[in-house]
């Protein structure tokens, strides 16, 4: 403990639950993808409306898996702020990365491993100057933060984006620019955090002897953790099922965690507890985790042996050829007139 002594004994039980949670995660988004690739060889895929991923074994292992993570990552947003909880998501790009690599021969760069390098330097960084946890008393208590002036306003933008995201750029550009599918993932996880804290926190009290259960504000943030989590697991296997995993994990995580992190300073107010030097530092942190992030992505196309190449052409020439299981993906003639 002495080797923590900056840290608060809640901030390292939410260090320590969110690293497990990062390695469940990051190996879920492969056996998913695996899934995902089975299920498209005998039904309609994910990409273009279709569930029958909903019968396949090896996706539901993958959930599974996703669900003991994200377990994990709720007990995490219990015990520690999301500032320090949320850039941790970092250790899921590495592991996805890896095992993509491996499992999916889907390649990773040298710069990608260098990407890799920069993230977990950068969340160390601000693992070591994150803010210790609000203390709060009762689920009203967080209900108040969340019905704020600046939360409300931050929470009425985002429902909006996300539906001019659906109505409008679902329908033409979904399938061949990732950041519709990712941008409506994180724009709700955003939301989802939140009531993930808030419900966390609630749980914990309860736990402790203060039944928070009784408050129909506990009851509000259930239902819309379950609506949040509903779209994103929609929107993220459309994206997994159309793009790249190498692609679709980093640039998630950045767009998760970034409006993740502002929803949290606007509602739990953390910067309020730390001085300029702090926040600096996370800042910078957060920044060479941006770096190791776009090394990720660029490099994908770098292995394809074409710079300009878009992750979906390389998504949908990969498709082109049998995977090694010797499942036809996509016909050259759906290529074509893609």
């Amino acid at each position: 403990m002495d080797s923590y002594k900056g840290m608060s004994s809640d901030n390292i039980k939410g260090l320590v639950l969110a690293l497990s949670s990062s390695l469940f995660i990051g190996a879920s988004f492969i056996v998913k993808k695996k899934g995902l690739k089975k299920a498209g060889a005998s039904g309609v895929r994910a990409g273009v409306g279709g569930y029958s991923y909903l019968y396949e074994p090896l996706w539901w292992v993958g959930m599974i898996t996703m669900v003991v993570g994200e377990i994990a990552n709720f007990a995490a947003y219990a015990f520690a702020p999301a500032i320090l909880v949320t850039p941790l998501g970092a250790l899921s790009i590495i592991i996805s990365a890896a095992l993509a690599h491996i499992i999916l021969r889907e390649k990773l760069h040298i710069f990608g491993v260098l990407g890799c390098i920069l993230c977990v330097v950068g969340s160390t960084t601000i693992v070591l100057h994150a803010p210790p946890e609000r203390q709060i008393e009762s689920v009203t208590e967080v209900w108040g933060l969340a019905t704020e002036p600046a939360f409300l306003l931050y929470a009425a933008l985002v429902i909006a984006a996300v539906f001019v995201l659906v109505v409008h750029f679902v329908p033409q550009y979904g399938q061949t620019h990732v950041m519709v599918y990712i941008g409506v993932c994180s724009l709700v996880g955003s939301l989802s955090v939140m009531s993930v804290k808030a419900l966390g926190i609630a749980l914990k009290l309860t736990f402790s002897g203060m039944n928070q259960l009784i408050y129909p504000q506990t009851w509000a943030f259930i239902m819309v953790v379950g609506t949040c989590v509903i779209t994103q697991m929609n929107y993220l296997n459309k994206a997994l099922d159309t793009f790249n995993t190498a692609v679709v994990s980093p640039i998630y995580y950045v767009m998760f965690t970034s409006l993740t992190i502002l929803a949290s300073v606007i509602m739990f107010k953390d910067w309020d507890r730390q001085n300029p030097t702090q926040i600096v530092t996370e800042m910078c942190g957060f920044v060479t985790i941006l770096g190791g992030t776009f090394l990720l992505h660029r490099t994908k196309d770098m292995v394809d042996g074409s710079p300009s190449l878009s992750s979906r052409h390389s998504k949908m020439a990969e498709d082109d050829n049998f995977d090694l299981e010797g499942i036809p993906l996509r016909s050259a003639e759906s290529l074509r007139s893609a």
